[in-house]
C-alpha cells in the first residue's frame, strides 16, 4: 500500500498501522475504535510450573476463581421465570435462575440436608427438589419444604435459605461471584470497555451456535492462545492474505481487560514481499474467512478495495437485512476482529458483525480445558428473542471443522487446537521453567498473569 505511513514507535510492526488503516475507513471511526490504551507491563517471564503444577491449581481455585466475575449464562438461555442453567466451575456449582420479576438470582446448587446436587443439567422448574430426600426450595431460594418435617424441628431455627451469589447482567450476558469484596462488574472492568459494548449492542444478540470440546492443555495456555494474533505466520496461512496479524493494536484497561484489535481485509506484513492485489485479497477472504458474509461480486472495479466491498456487504447482511439502522456503523466495526479478554476467562468480541465469544474452564483439572465457542447472531429488530443453541459437546475425536454451520472457522480452531497439547507437554517437560513472552504483542498475557498474581497475594479483590 503507497500510503503515506505515520512515525511508528519502535516496539511495533513497521507496517502501516491500525490508525493508519482507520483513516481509510469510508466512515467515521467512533472514539471507541480509535483509543489506543496500551502501557507497558514489562518483560519479565513467567513460570511454565504455573500452567503444570497442582499446587498452583489449588491455590487458583482458592484464591482466584471464588472471587472473580464468571460468565455463567447468556440472557436467552433462561427466558421465563423458572428457566435456570447450572454452571459448574473446579468443583463449584451454580443455579442461575429466572424469577418471576423478570431479574435473575443464582444460588449455590447443593442441598442443604445431605449436599447432592439439586440440579445437574439445565432446564425448567416450578421449585428444586432434591431427588436424594426430597427437601425442596422455591425458585427464590426459599425454603419450601422438608419431608418427616417431625424428624428436624432442630432446623426451625436454622438459616435453610439457598446460599447466594452476586449477580450482575451486561450486554446480555450475566456474571455471578462469591465474593462479596469484590467491586461492581463496571469498575471490575471499567467504565471505558463496559460502554464501549453500548455501541455494539450484544443484548441484541442470541446464542445461534455453540459449540465445546476438552482440550488436554492448561485453561490459561488455552485461552492465551486467543490472546495474541501473529501465531497466524504459521498456525493459519490461508488468512494471511487479508488479516493484519503483526499490525494488531492492543490495549490493557484495569486488571481485568484487554483488546487485541486485528484489521482484516489487508494482507499480512508478513506477506508484503508478495504484493497481492486487491483481488487476491478478496478472492482469499471469500474463500477461507468463517465471519463474514461473502459476496458474490466477482471482479472488484479499479477504485474498490476489497476491504471497504467487504464492510459494506456486511453492513447489508447483518444489518439492513435485520432491520438496523447501518449509516455510523464503520468499516473497522463490520470487518475486524475486535477480541476483548476479561480476566480470567471470557472473550466477547466487540464490532457488529457476529461476534465470536469464548469462554475457558478447566476440565477437570490443569491439564485439561473446556474450550466454549459462541457465535452471537442479532435478531430481526422488532422481533422477540430467538432461545439459545444447545451446546454441541464435541468428542476428542471430532474435529472443529465438522461443525458445518460456521463455514472455514472450524478449520482455524482446529489449526489453534493441533498446537495446544504439545505446549502442555512441552511446558511440563520445561527444564529451565520459563515462559518468555513479547514485550508488545503477548504483553496482555502478561498483564492477565500479574492480576492472577495479585488475586494469589491477596491484593485482590
Amino acid at each position: 500500500m503507497n500510503d503515506p505511513r505515520k512515525p511508528q514507535r519502535d516496539d511495533r510492526c513497521p507496517s502501516i498501522s491500525v490508525d493508519e488503516i482507520l483513516d481509510l475507513d469510508t466512515k467515521e471511526v467512533p472514539p471507541e475504535v480509535r483509543e489506543d490504551n496500551w502501557r507497558d507491563v514489562g518483560t519479565a517471564p513467567v513460570s511454565a510450573s504455573r500452567y503444570t503444577s497442582a499446587e498452583f491449581f489449588e491455590a487458583e481455585k482458592a484464591k482466584m476463581w471464588p472471587n472473580v466475575w464468571q460468565m455463567v449464562a447468556r440472557e436467552e438461555e433462561l427466558p421465563d421465570p423458572g428457566d435456570y442453567v447450572v454452571y459448574n466451575n473446579v468443583g463449584r456449582s451454580y443455579l442461575v435462575v429466572r424469577q418471576k420479576d423478570g431479574s435473575v438470582r443464582a444460588f449455590h446448587n447443593v442441598c442443604l440436608h445431605r449436599g447432592r446436587k439439586l440440579r445437574t443439567e439445565s432446564g425448567a422448574a416450578q421449585d428444586f427438589q432434591c431427588p436424594f430426600h426430597a427437601f425442596a426450595w422455591n425458585i427464590d431460594g426459599s425454603l419450601k419444604h422438608i419431608p418427616c418435617q417431625w424428624d428436624f424441628k432442630h432446623l426451625e431455627d436454622r438459616d435453610m435459605t439457598l446460599p447466594e451469589l452476586r449477580v450482575e447482567r451486561w450486554q446480555g450476558f450475566i456474571f455471578t461471584t462469591e465474593s462479596e469484596d469484590q467491586v461492581s462488574f463496571e469498575e471490575y472492568i471499567t467504565s471505558d470497555v463496559y460502554n464501549n459494548f453500548k455501541r455494539w449492542r450484544l443484548d441484541e444478540c442470541y446464542t445461534a451456535l455453540w459449540v465445546g470440546k476438552v482440550i488436554n492443555a492448561n485453561w490459561k495456555a488455552v485461552s492465551e492462545a486467543f490472546m495474541e494474533a501473529w501465531h497466524s505466520i504459521v498456525t493459519h496461512p490461508q488468512i494471511l492474505p487479508y488479516t493484519g496479524d503483526a499490525n494488531t493494536r492492543y490495549s490493557m484497561w484495569g486488571d481485568h481487560a484487554n483488546l487485541a484489535l486485528t484489521p482484516f481485509g489487508m494482507p499480512s506484513p508478513h506477506l508484503e514481499a508478495q504484493g497481492l492485489s486487491e483481488q487476491d485479497i478478496m478472492n482469499a477472504f471469500n474463500r477461507t474467512s468463517g465471519r463474514a458474509a461473502s459476496t458474490d461480486k466477482g471482479t472488484l472495479e479499479a477504485n474498490e478495495t476489497a476491504r471497504r466491498v467487504m464492510a459494506a456487504n456486511n453492513r447489508v447482511k447483518f444489518l439492513e437485512e435485520l432491520g438496523y439502522d447501518s449509516s455510523d456503523a464503520s468499516d473497522s466495526e463490520m470487518l475486524d476482529a475486535f477480541t476483548y479478554n476479561l480476566f480470567p476467562n471470557l472473550s466477547p468480541w466487540g464490532g457488529f458483525a457476529p461476534n465470536v465469544c469464548y469462554r475457558w474452564r478447566p476440565w477437570p483439572d490443569q491439564h485439561a480445558t473446556l474450550m466454549e465457542v459462541r457465535l452471537l447472531g442479532r435478531k430481526p429488530k422488532g422481533e422477540p428473542m430467538p432461545e439459545a443453541a444447545e451446546m454441541r459437546f464435541l468428542t476428542e475425536d471430532e474435529p472443529w471443522a465438522t461443525v458445518k454451520d460456521w463455514g472455514a472457522l472450524g478449520e482455524v480452531f482446529d489449526q489453534d487446537m493441533e498446537n495446544l497439547p504439545y505446549v502442555q507437554e512441552g511446558l511440563i517437560a520445561s527444564v529451565n521453567d520459563r515462559v518468555e513472552f513479547g514485550a508488545y504483542q503477548e504483553g496482555r498475557i502478561r498483564q492477565f498473569h500479574q492480576t492472577m498474581d495479585k488475586y494469589l497475594e491477596g491484593k485482590l479483590p
